[in-house]
């Protein structure tokens, strides 16, 4: 096979997946880029550029090698091994024929039934550099895996399901798993989408570019706050070879102007006048992809006055502060209340009180997928196609920026290789839309990894006081809370934090006198957005610390001090809500009792022999919990499934839902397969794209499985019904359908009706029969105490973390976690388990080392995030207490499953050695620290 390039100037001849491809490039063209953009081989993905996440990782000679940072010129000659070569097919070239038509192999199949791919984005990395280590030792034990696959990173597993599909690779047999109808609810069934993340065949958003399209570069500032004048564009386009258009604030059509949450949209597309962060956007340059690579942004003509900035909430509260917004007075966004009692006076009364303070810094969503897409004009209409976690929100922000009309914008969302909620947020779609429409040519962009770390949302910063109080039984009097969130330049989701952090600040805890307000401010810094957890995991470790205190005040075993306190049915929560059923905390707690009792008996026993070994290794065992309300805070929060039946007897389900990773295409669609009573296997899945699905609904907040879930319950049962009726029966007849080509069967009390789909009317969308269905949760808005019912469904969790302490080095080891989550009806077990593991893994993340520090941490080599080898081993306790609302009981998991990883673990330093860590993360000279602190409490 030839290839040719113009602008290449030498012929390079490789072996590729076993066959010989010869291909024009420059000499120092990346490895990477020739696969994919000359060869079409997007199994090679792209996460950093710098050798930092392994997702490009290949085999050159049978050695791994990440193709980001090798020359084609290195590999001349050399054979060459990608993911597309992994399945198994000997007729066609490796390079060209449909993975989707090969046979996979038996390590492909072992990712599939182990649930090891989640989003898919790293996932050809990990199975070229598992086939190597297969290669070389067929059984593996898991440390073996682990210092083999340890330098590609995944942001979405937590790492185990890869080390067990690995592990059990020489094994397996595949055996998918095909449940009865009727019984897919709960079946460790594959995720449905599985097999294209395998084959590496998935489109992300660089995967697909247009034939011919345009690039767009965003210039930024480089300031931290700074007021800019634009110079002559037309002068420096014309200087510029290649440059189509330099567009700006006076090229938007519509308004200026976006934000997640209406009454507080404030970002610009493009900053006017002033850029109030570094990374803002003030330009984008379109152009010739080749001749932008190459434009020195020094050369850009734009002047900056920089101004004092403020990156912390003290600097922006200060008197002598300049305002970030006019309109927002002491640079105060907003503020969260909730009050329930009198929390002053059970405080005075109390027994036994204590006071916490902690921090938490910015938090990088580390998803290993940059931001990227494109955009084509057709006629009077755009169509952007990226990653997004939001279409619908995206159509909507871009039908106000462009000035049109909603039906005027299709989102087709790519694949999403995470994105754990600042992909909530539009970023890059906004450029190629009003590029596409004023030059009427295709678009496209890719943010670098500095780029994307630069300028998207993280995880609000945290500076939080709380004091408790308890009797002398250990019974919780009085809880004062005050949280402080640096919600970044721009509103975000600032809002939703500091409106559900009051909510939750107690934790899932029966506290009667109660008060916790919160306040986002505005600095100078990138904007806080939506992670994983909106606020509530800040929340929680201040919390857990505390309660973990006040046990040990009242002399009470802390677990049992937490199932003393824990929230009942019948009780009220803070903001007065009462559950009749489904409130499972008390289950996740006690579950956790043998284990709690092990693993304390184990490292008394241990610490024993260390002290008397004199070793500085000591082992501890921390606690942690959590509740997590499911869906948005008191507001509308409607998801719409629509299902169908075809001529040809195909049921189709129409999903909006973005699948993230998180496994909603599964989830849903076996929801949908019992609520109808077909096999899974059957349903044909469009999922999310707002020409064809429904709107779900943004993919945050865990709501999808509860609230997408019940609207697809609805769906099936509505198009049950129709067909029932069809066939002469009663609507709760238990009878079977059965679709076959152009007919359904229903059999059901004693009578057998074949439905002639042949001559029935097709509907608008292409079916003869067909439900629609919505569902909203029931909740009501919050009064200026903070009292009503903020969302119908939460989901319960504990965690128990083992650790080991160095404590002359302040290094951590975690060794173990048992976690308990009560999730209300466990759809698919398997995927609860990668949720869970994922959860944790950010946990771990949050807890021991991860740091955004803007203008110095802007890339995955100095923002740490945990691999392979900082993970512990698990046991799981799934619980099932069924939620009163949720699809078959089912409740939320998503967000959950991140909250008490944190605070379990810094509990658990604190019961190996006495020492508080409360200004996160815990690094070993911030753990050392507190030793010797606490060390000198003890000495006085």
């Amino acid at each position: 096979m030839s290839i040719n390039a113009e602008s290449a100037s030498t012929i390079f001849a490789v072996s590729i997946n076993q066959q010989p491809v010869s291909v024009a490039a420059l000499p120092t063209d990346r490895l990477s880029d020739v696969l994919r953009d000359k060869l079409g081989m997007i199994a090679t993905k792209i996460g950093c550029n710098a050798g930092d996440c392994g997702a490009c990782t290949v085999l050159i000679n049978g050695e791994t090698a990440c193709a980001c940072l090798t020359p084609i010129a290195q590999v001349n000659g050399c054979s060459i091994e990608t993911a597309e070569g992994l399945s198994v097919k000997d007729s066609e070239s490796a390079t060209k024929r449909s993975a989707n038509d090969a046979t996979l192999s038996r390590l492909q199949e072992s990712f599939l039934q182990h649930g090891a791919a989640q989003c898919g984005i790293c996932t050809p990395g990990m199975l070229m550099t598992a086939k190597v280590l297969l290669n070389d030792t067929p059984k593996p034990t898991r440390t073996e895996v682990e210092d083999a696959l340890g330098g590609v990173l995944c942001r979405c597993t937590g790492y185990q399901k890869i080390i067990d599909a690995v592990v059990n690779t020489h094994q397996f047999t595949a055996e998918t798993i095909v449940p009865a109808v009727g019984e897919v609810v709960g079946a460790r069934i594959r995720h449905l989408d599985g097999r294209a993340k395998v084959t590496g065949e998935l489109t992300f958003g660089a995967d697909v570019i247009p034939e011919g399209a345009l690039a767009v570069r965003v210039i930024r500032s480089p300031h931290h706050f700074a007021h800019f004048t634009l110079g002559d564009l037309k002068q420096y386009i014309n200087s510029n070879t290649g440059i189509e258009a330099v567009l700006d604030a006076s090229d938007i059509p519509g308004n200026n102007c976006f934000g997640v949450i209406q009454p507080f949209a404030d970002q610009p597309v493009f900053a006017e006048g002033f850029a109030r962060y570094r990374g803002e956007a003030i330009a984008a340059i379109v152009g010739a992809p080749d001749h932008l690579s190459l434009l020195d942004e020094a050369d850009f003509p734009v002047e900056w006055e920089v101004l004092k900035h403020a990156l912390l909430p003290e600097e922006a509260l200060s008197e002598s502060a300049l305002a970030i917004h006019e309109s927002r007075a002491g640079n105060v966004l907003i503020r969260g209340y909730v009050e329930h009692g009198d929390a002053t006076a059970a405080l005075a009364r109390a027994k036994h009180r204590v006071s916490v303070k902690t921090t938490t810094p910015f938090i990088e969503h580390g998803y290993i997928e940059p931001e990227a897409g494109y955009c084509v004009r057709k006629g009077e209409r755009l169509e952007i196609y990226g990653c997004t976690q939001a279409p619908q929100m995206d159509r909507e922000s871009l039908a106000e920026i462009m000035g049109m009309g909603m039906d005027a914008i299709r989102i087709k969302p790519s694949a999403c290789g995470g994105g754990f909620g600042s992909k909530l947020d539009i970023s890059f779609q906004p450029y190629l839309a009003l590029a596409a429409w004023k030059l009427d040519k295709p678009v496209t962009v890719c943010y670098s990894r500095g780029e994307s770390m630069r300028s998207t949302t993280k995880r609000h910063p945290s500076d939080i006081n709380l004091t408790v109080g308890c009797d002398d039984e250990g019974i919780i009097s009085g809880f004062a809370f005050n949280g402080t969130f640096n919600t970044g330049a721009y509103a975000s989701w600032g809002p939703t934090v500091a409106n559900r952090v009051p909510v939750h600040a107690s934790g899932p805890y029966y506290i009667e006198d109660y008060r916790a307000d919160s306040v986002a401010v505005h600095t100078n810094t990138p904007p806080s957005g939506a992670f994983r957890g909106f606020g509530v995991p800040q929340s929680a470790i201040a919390q857990e610390t505390a309660f973990d205190q006040l046990a040990d005040k009242v002399g009470m075993d802390r677990l049992e001090f937490r199932i003393k306190n824990a929230l009942r049915n019948g009780q009220p929560t803070a903001t007065g809500q009462v559950f009749e059923r489904g409130v499972g905390i008390v289950e996740c707690l006690e579950v956790l009792q043998p284990a709690w009792e092990r693993a304390n008996q184990a490292a008394a026993q241990f610490n024993q022999q260390q002290q008397a070994n004199q070793s500085p290794l000591l082992k501890g065992v921390g606690l942690g919990s959590c509740w997590y309300g499911c869906g948005n805070t008191s507001l509308p929060n409607p998801s719409t499934v629509r299902m169908g039946i075809t001529r040809k007897g195909k049921v189709v389900l129409h999903q909006g839902a973005m699948d993230i990773g998180q496994g909603s295409n599964t989830v849903i669609t076996q929801i949908a397969a019992d609520s109808l009573g077909v096999a899974v296997h059957s349903i044909e899945l469009i999922d999310a794209d707002t020409d064809l699905t429904p709107d779900c609904g943004k993919t945050s907040a865990s709501r999808q499985t509860y609230v997408s879930g019940m609207a697809a319950k609805l769906s099936g049962e509505a198009l049950r019904a129709t067909l029932l009726e069809s066939a002469g029966l009663s609507i709760n007849t238990d009878a079977s359908i059965i679709c076959h080509e152009g007919t359904v069967t229903v059999d059901g009390d004693g009578k057998s009706l074949e439905i002639d789909l042949s001559e029935l009317k097709i509907n608008e969308f292409g079916y003869v029969f067909m439900a629609q269905e919505t569902y909203d949760p029931p909740t009501k808005a919050l009064d200026e105490k903070g009292q009503g019912v903020p969302y119908a469904v939460y989901g319960y969790g504990a965690q128990l973390m083992e650790l080991t302490v160095d404590t002359e080095l302040g290094t951590i080891k975690l060794n173990h976690i048992t976690t308990a989550h009560d999730v209300g009806r466990a759809i698919n077990p398997m995927l609860v388990e990668g949720q869970i593991e994922g959860g944790v893994a950010q946990g771990i993340g949050m807890a021991l080392m991860e740091e955004y520090l803007p203008g110095r941490t802007e890339n995955l080599h100095d923002y740490l995030m945990p691999t392979f080898g900082d993970m512990p081993n698990f046991t799981h306790n799934i619980i099932e207490v069924e939620d009163a609302e949720g699809p078959y009981g089912a409740k939320g998991l998503g967000e959950h499953v991140l909250i008490p990883t944190a605070p379990a673990i810094l509990n658990a330093i604190r019961d190996a050695t006495g020492a508080t860590v409360t200004n996160l993360p815990a690094t070993p000279d911030k753990v050392l620290t507190a030793i010797n602190a606490s060390k000198q409490v003890g000495a006085a």
